[in-house]
């Protein structure tokens, strides 16, 4: 069976009309893949650990962040691309200064992620 081309328009996915923020999952149209969009010009802002049963992978599209992915902490900027694999825990925040924006790629053809409670300092 053929295949047809899909195009979602920005209203199909953004939360935002002015930010990179939102995502879309592939299920829908028979893809093995969900995307993330993140924004944010707070510094400190970022997702809570958590993990997926799938691997994922980040563009750094603008700004740095400082990553955690099992226990590799790593600072990474603009134009970087990173590995997060299957089942470890991660989190990213915005270092700034100014904008974070990611494209966040899930291997997966929905959404799934578990959010873990950060051990005690």
């Amino acid at each position: 069976m053929e295949r047809k081309p899909v195009v979602l328009k920005r209203t199909d996915w953004a939360v935002d009309e002015h930010e990179w923020r939102g995502r879309f999952e592939g299920g829908e149209f028979g893809a093995n893949v969900t995307v993330l969009f993140f924004s944010s010009d707070t510094i400190g802002a970022g997702p809570p650990l958590h993990v997926h049963p799938y691997d994922e992978v980040f563009i750094i599209r603008q700004g740095r962040a400082r990553f955690t992915i099992g226990a590799e902490t790593i600072e990474a900027d603009a134009g970087q691309i990173l590995f997060g694999p299957a089942h470890v825990p991660h989190k990213f925040v915005n270092l700034g200064p100014g904008r974070l924006e990611t494209t966040d790629i899930h291997l997966s053809d929905r959404f799934i992620q578990t959010e873990i409670e950060e051990p005690k300092k």
